[in-house]
């Protein structure tokens, strides 16, 4: 199986001065649920290259197994140091896409029409695609084939108010991502702040935080095993 993570090329946080990227456990603990299960990963990003990390990721407290994991692995760090550019992928290529969050996707991968191309053409495909934390960002401007978003009527969650609230940025980020797609018609829903929460509506799989990156990655990896993708036994 194939599959695609899609990163961020947005590296500044609002008119604050301040960075923003991708948060690296978002990345490291899918990108190993995946790996582990013998996926073969792929890493793009809307310009191509080194994508900016979220410099809060990398502070003690958001160190995880799967992110002390990645710092040693070379193989996975030269796949981030040079993804390649979201207009240069052939999209036939892959069985499905996990966009893993930071701030970023507020400002790029929402309003990045390679992206929206990409998501549009894996869904309308009965291709999975799965989302975290900021992530579903990327969806904000995705529609079906009949014109209408792609969110709309689904089941999904994303980054809550409250927790944009939590980290001071309400008044910061281009829009709230709860409130967004409950304006597009999604049914949106959320658990406990900080905790993990996912959502599964179809081919359409998203989660709530950084805590919920495993998850949605377990879920992908079960949506791709009922696609006939892969075998769940032969991963076990």
């Amino acid at each position: 199986m194939k599959v695609l993570m899609v990163l961020i090329s947005h590296a500044d946080l609002g008119n604050t001065g301040k960075k923003t990227g991708f948060w690296i456990e978002e990345f490291a603990a899918p990108y190993y649920v995946l790996a582990d299960a013998g996926a073969i990963i792929t890493v793009a990003s809307p310009k191509g290259g080194q994508p900016p990390v979220d410099p809060k990721s990398e502070e003690p407290d958001a160190q995880t197994p799967a992110t002390k994991r990645f710092y040693q692995d070379l193989q996975a760090i030269d796949k981030v140091a040079n993804t390649i550019k979201l207009a240069d992928l052939k999209m036939d290529q892959y069985d499905a896409v996990f966009y893993p969050g930071g701030h970023g996707p507020l400002w790029d991968l929402a309003n990045d029409t390679n992206s929206i191309a990409l998501i549009e053409h894996l869904y309308n495909n009965q291709k999975p695609v799965a989302f975290v934390c900021h992530a579903p960002a990327a969806l904000v401007k995705v529609n079906l084939e009949n014109g209408q978003p792609l969110v709309k009527g689904k089941k999904v969650t994303g980054f809550s108010d409250t927790e944009e609230e939590a980290v001071g940025l309400t008044t910061i980020v281009p829009f709230l991502l709860e409130e967004e797609l409950k304006k597009l018609g999604a049914i949106y829903s959320k658990g406990s702040d900080w905790a993990s929460y996912v959502v599964e509506d179809g081919l359409l799989i998203t989660g709530q935080n950084p805590a919920s990156s495993e998850a949605v990655a377990h879920l992908l990896l079960k949506a791709l095993a009922d696609k006939k993708f892969i075998s769940l036994e032969n991963n076990n």
